[in-house]
């Protein structure tokens, strides 16, 4: 199984994606922990069918010390023991901000939200979100497979 397409071929495509890159790198200023990053952006990957971006934020949430029990249980989170009230928000907005057409982010959403983050933070994780949605509907678009993701892999973009 291959990519349909590589997006680094095309010019105008390969700038895009290093600048896309170049502003997703603001999120590592913030406050956010990157393991709650990668959970965030790996609940997006699985929600919009994206096996490039679960293998990527997998790989990479392990590398940052996430737990394997926790990664496997990141699609049931709703219905696990193991992620912190502030993950659930965080993990709630993911799922709302991706399904936009069901209803939108949920008042208790943003409240929840609003509960654990500080104002900064909310702002890093709408970006995020909105971020994750279309790098993984990129990687769709062109069927980029899963399974070949070395973790620090997008870190040579930035040049």
């Amino acid at each position: 199984m291959g990519s349909r397409f590589d997006l680094f071929t095309s010019p105008t495509a390969a700038k895009v994606a290093k600048r896309f890159y170049s502003t997703s790198q603001a999120l590592d200023a913030s406050t956010l922990p990157k393991t709650l990053r990668e959970l965030v952006e790996l609940r997006v990957g699985q929600l919009n069918g994206c096996g490039f971006c679960v293998d990527a934020h997998t790989k990479e949430a392990a590398a940052a010390g996430e737990t394997a029990l926790r990664l496997h249980l990141v699609a049931a989170w709703r219905h696990s023991t193991v992620f912190t009230e502030a993950e659930r928000a965080a993990l709630a907005l993911a799922e709302e901000g991706t399904r936009l057409g069901d209803d939108g982010v949920s008042d208790a959403t943003w409240a929840a939200v609003r509960e654990h983050f500080d104002d900064d933070e909310v702002g890093a994780l709408v970006c995020l979100v909105a971020l994750i949605n279309a790098a993984t509907r990129m990687n769709v678009i062109v069927r980029n497979p899963g399974g070949s993701y070395e973790p620090g892999a997008f870190a040579g973009l930035s040049n």
